[in-house]
């Protein structure tokens, strides 16, 4: 789209904000898309068109757009108590009931719940409770955090240290000195030839112990994971992955942070990432369909010892010097308490589990396409690795664009989808049917062709 074709409401946008996760001097030339409103898998734009969400908005519209009962919370809870704070020993009955809710339903024998505002602000959470919980232990020295490289946490100075994308470092001065980052745990890319998954994870674990050797396992605090690594192209684990890693961790006494923040709440097929892919955290945090992406609110889950150690150093000082002026706002915790009852009275795990399969089934199909490197995903999450080289973890000469061109293609198709690099991500909401699925994937085998064509015309194939 020509500057000069910008419509009043992206020339105001243009003048007004700044994008995250956006190009600012191609967005001066095509204009924002503007989304105009959603009704269950579906948006429509200020053009009129409608499209599949199929990232969910950013990984977090679980039950969709528009469900009148997330609303109806929301209003119900504005009308009685529209605001108020956790701060000075003060609180509310939203926030009670919802943290006792999630004690019940966690995979873990959580103590207490902390409550943010968004996934960053719970893992900056996490490290400094962490710290905090250190301190108090008499284990000043043990500050470390291992992350994983293409793992995402977040974006502030701490979270965006954790996170292991380049983007998030360059020019921003990052990762800050307490960070160290972990290979990366994708088989398709990282494992050495004729290495099966089983083996490629005992490598990984024994990297892990080694890393904490070289740093001193006294120095050594954390390590956290995404059961499913999203923003880093939706990575699954091999096999015995987080068996083997917790091994280790517990050996040296790691703490071990789920950050479920994506993986929350049904995405995998089961209610939580931890329970799919054998995590027993310390410490979780979550975000995005906790409240099915209609209010931002996050929360820090706990196990006893970081509860009463952090209880503890509150105690000894004035006041524990921590807290967000929105943390468990009472709007948040109400939208939160509908969406798990919406969660457990519509089976919303159990849909996941009967719908994924036909997911999962048209997502690998798109495996022989000679554009492709690797289709991969679990559960209602899924990742389409392009390659230069038909099934082989080859690199294009300019990373991103064809990545990017197959995400356009299949916008103009009618589906959203976010590209990663170049694996295409899909995330659709959870309440998705199977009909719908066959809706969204129908498009992929032509915006494959398209773009194959588009790539060789363009140079990033071999001739």
């Amino acid at each position: 789209m020509a500057h000069d074709t910008l419509t009043n409401a992206q020339m105001r946008d243009i003048e007004a904000l700044v994008h995250p996760y956006t190009h600012a001097a191609s967005l001066r030339q095509t204009g924002a898309h503007m989304i105009a409103s959603g009704e269950g898998i579906y948006v429509t734009d200020e053009a009129g068109r409608r499209y599949v969400e199929g990232l969910a908005g950013l990984w977090c519209c679980g039950l969709g757009f528009g469900d009148a009962e997330l609303v109806e919370a929301a209003q119900a809870q504005f009308s009685r108590l529209p605001y108020y704070h956790l701060f000075g020993g003060r609180t509310h009955e939203p926030a009670i009931e919802l943290a006792e809710k999630l004690k019940e339903l966690l995979p873990m024998e959580a103590a207490r719940i902390f409550y943010g505002c968004s996934g960053s602000e719970a893992n900056d959470s996490q490290i400094k409770l962490i710290w905090y919980m250190n301190n108090v232990l008499g284990r000043p020295e043990k500050k470390k955090i291992l992350s994983r490289k293409r793992g995402y946490h977040g974006v502030t100075l701490a979270t965006a240290s954790l996170t292991g994308l380049p983007l998030n470092h360059e020019d921003f001065d990052l990762p800050l000195e307490f960070v160290r980052h972990l290979r990366c745990p994708h088989h398709w890319k990282e494992a050495e030839p004729g290495e099966t998954e089983a083996e490629f994870s005992a490598r990984l674990a024994a990297e892990l112990e080694e890393t904490i050797l070289a740093e001193g396992p006294e120095t050594v605090a954390a390590f956290i994971a995404e059961p499913v690594m999203g923003a880093g192209g939706v990575i699954v684990p091999p096999e015995g992955y987080f068996p083997a890693m917790q091994a280790v961790l517990r050996k040296y006494d790691v703490q071990m942070v789920a950050d479920e923040v994506i993986c929350g709440f049904g995405r995998t097929a089961n209610w939580f990432g931890s329970e799919t892919f054998s995590i027993a955290p310390n410490s979780m945090s979550m975000a995005k369909q906790l409240t099915g992406g209609y209010f931002p609110l996050s929360a820090v889950a706990m196990d006893r010892r970081m509860a009463e150690a952090v209880e503890e150093g509150a105690s000894r000082n004035p006041a524990l010097g921590h807290g967000f002026t929105y943390g468990g706002h009472p709007a948040g915790c109400a939208v939160a308490l509908a969406a798990l009852a919406i969660y457990e009275r519509r089976d919303i795990v159990g849909h996941v589990r009967r719908v994924a399969p036909v997911f999962q089934a048209r997502l690998r199909a798109a495996a022989d396409h000679p554009l492709v490197g690797e289709a991969r995903g679990a559960g209602l999450m899924g990742g389409l690795e392009l390659s230069p080289e038909p099934g082989r973890p080859a690199a294009f000469a300019q990373p991103g664009k064809v990545g990017a061109r197959l995400m356009e293609e299949m916008l103009a198709r009618g589906v959203i989808l976010r590209s990663l690099g170049d694996t295409l991500a899909f995330c659709p909401p959870m309440v998705i049917t199977e009909a719908e699925i066959e809706e969204m994937m129908a498009p992929l085998p032509e915006a494959l062709d398209a773009t194959h064509a588009w790539a060789r015309a363009e140079g990033h194939l071999p001739a």
